[in-house]
């Protein structure tokens, strides 16, 4: 059994630990206020610029002359997975869920004989799928500089995805995050984004470009035009809508998990206190004993 000093040492420990995580759920708390609110704002944007590329890619006929990003490569032997998750740690299942999902689809894949490779944003997911996939990450980009994401981050990213692609070293994109439900519910997703599938995503997307295809909608300059101007666009606006929901799924995933590991703590300390004072109360009846069993002998 543990010394009374060794007890009240760990209750110390304890009391300690649990003070930051106390801090680190309040920090959470504060940060996921600002980040909920931008990744709803972003949504409609990006919900209706998927709706209206679903529409347009309905209307145009795929052929060599279509944009590629449209038409894709001919193949569909090669394909990247973007792997988006966080940069720190301490925030539950969050980058393991992410990082679940992209395991899946891979595996998925690789049992159909096709190529995968891996694009990973964020620092968290690299150390599992180096592990599993060793020779497959193609790129890693470092957010660790990011405080806030910005539409210029996703560009970039966009930017660079886009490049491979224009370079043949894939045929098929996915993006992987995590949806942002509320502070204990965060879903981890799946989306094709390079080329843009016929079909939308969700139903609540797909009915939106329903109403557009049944519209009569007349486009100005072409379809063509258009589709080669938003294709790049519509990729960034997706990219920026999984930073802006995996800030929002990380803070609440964390805010979570600081508030379970604080009341895991709480009753740590209640069990250590319960036990130091037993071990104190039989210290103090032994000393009794002794005390009286010595009086008795003189």
């Amino acid at each position: 059994m543990a010394s009374l000093k060794a007890l009240k040492g760990r209750i110390a420990s304890v009391k300690s630990t649990q003070k930051i995580t106390k801090a680190m759920k309040m920090v959470a708390a504060a940060k996921l206020r600002r980040a909920q609110s931008a990744a709803e704002s972003g949504r409609p944007y990006a919900e209706r610029m998927e709706a209206v590329m679903a529409s347009l890619a309905g209307k145009v006929a795929r052929s060599p002359q279509s944009p590629r990003l449209l038409a894709g490569t001919g193949a569909d032997q090669t394909h990247l997975l973007v792997v988006c998750t966080s940069d720190r740690g301490l925030a539950g299942a969050f980058n393991t869920n992410i990082v679940r999902a992209a395991r899946k689809q891979a595996d998925d894949l690789i049992r159909q004989g096709k190529t995968v490779q891996f694009y990973l944003v964020g620092r968290k997911g690299r150390a599992v799928i180096q592990r599993l996939y060793p020779r497959q990450i193609v790129h890693q980009h470092d957010t660790s500089a990011m405080k806030y994401a910005s539409f210029a981050d996703a560009q970039a990213i966009a930017n660079d995805i886009i490049a491979r692609f224009e370079a043949g070293n894939f045929d098929v994109a996915h993006l992987f995050y995590a949806q942002f439900k509320s502070a204990i519910l965060q879903v981890p997703v799946s989306r094709q984004i390079i080329p843009v599938p016929l079909q939308a995503p969700d139903s609540s997307v797909a009915s939106t470009s329903r109403d557009l295809s049944t519209a009569g909608v007349e486009y100005e300059p072409d379809e063509d035009e258009i589709l080669a101007a938003l294709l790049p666009r519509n990729i960034a606006v997706q990219i920026f809508r999984a930073l802006l929901e995996n800030a929002a799924s990380e803070q609440g995933s964390r805010m979570a998990a600081m508030d379970n590991a604080t009341r895991n703590a709480g009753d740590m300390i209640n069990r250590l206190s319960i036990a130091y004072n037993r071990q104190r109360q039989a210290a103090i009846t032994t000393e009794l004993v002794e005390i009286i069993s010595g009086a008795e002998a003189l």
